[in-house]
């Protein structure tokens, strides 16, 4: 199944080229999790989808050019994001003479989720002086229930679906966090698919491309070729943080990284998940 956030963040079911809006499938929760609806729907997910997937067939829907996509994550907790997870793309930064070493092992840190925007959004480029801001294309996964010192073996379990995420930069050596943490700098979406749909996300197509130049993508890569796997990473996180409902997890950066002005138009398509653009200035 494929969830979007639309129209001001209504749930919405998309199937083919229409979206049906599912928000009356959803009950009320005065709890915890009442300021937010989508971490307790992340959490309560397999019993709330036969009432979803209902909503299908009652609704008639309407074109996905008649509504506006909202990010698909909505105020998680956190955003982990895994850094040097491909081959190509630790040789690239080690040709970038500065780079530090210890940046191009692969290890986690915190994105700030104030960065998130969603599909056809814009990213407004901080003054950097003479930094390059990139971008970096990643397969993201969208966490559903919550785990501690979660087993390789039932990782995978933990996975409600899975998105695309641009993990947007400004490239250098200091703390990523704060690099990486600008307003802006975590469009998600176009809608997260159910780990159901995905199937294995390890033979999954990633693109890029920059200004509609389709016949030169920046970036072409299959999640295959992660160096460490969905289930290693998820094990590893979980033993540094408790894993909650609605956590984004980023799988790391494939090479082909570049630098994005104003003026520029990203097209983002992840294999079995969407294509989405967003827009700089």
């Amino acid at each position: 199944m494929k969830l979007a956030l639309f129209n001001g963040n209504r749930l919405g079911v998309v199937v083919e080229e229409r979206i049906y809006d599912a928000t009356a499938a959803l009950p009320y929760w005065d709890n915890q999790y009442a300021a937010n609806w989508w971490l307790r729907l992340c959490k309560d997910f397999t019993q709330l989808r036969p009432a979803i997937e209902a909503t299908v067939s009652k609704e008639q829907g309407v074109p996905l050019s008649a509504v506006k996509l909202n990010a698909a994550a909505l105020h998680p907790q956190k955003i982990i994001a895994a850094a040097s997870n491909y081959a190509a793309h630790i040789q690239e930064m080690r040709d970038r003479a500065a780079y530090e070493a210890w940046l191009l092992e692969f290890g986690v840190f915190l994105k700030a989720p104030s960065a998130i925007i969603g599909p056809e959004d814009t990213i407004e480029l901080p003054d950097v002086g003479d930094a390059e801001i990139h971008h970096e294309s990643e397969l993201g996964l969208i966490i559903g229930k919550t785990g501690k010192n979660i087993s390789e073996e039932q990782a995978l379990d933990y996975v409600l679906g899975y998105t695309g995420v641009l993990d947007i930069t400004v490239r250098g050596s200091g703390d990523r966090s704060s690099r990486k943490s600008y307003d802006g700098f975590a469009p998600i979406g176009p809608w997260m698919v159910t780990a159901d749909e995905i199937g294995d996300p390890h033979r999954l197509g990633i693109k890029l491309w920059l200004n509609g130049r389709e016949e030169l993508p920046r970036q072409n890569v299959n999640s295959g070729d992660m160096l460490v796997k969905i289930p290693a990473m998820i094990a590893y996180i979980s033993r540094i943080m408790t894993l909650n409902p609605g956590d984004v997890i980023t799988t790391g950066a494939p090479p082909g990284v570049g630098k994005i002005v104003s003026g520029d138009v990203i097209t983002f398509e992840i294999e079995k998940i969407g294509r989405m653009n967003i827009y700089v200035r």
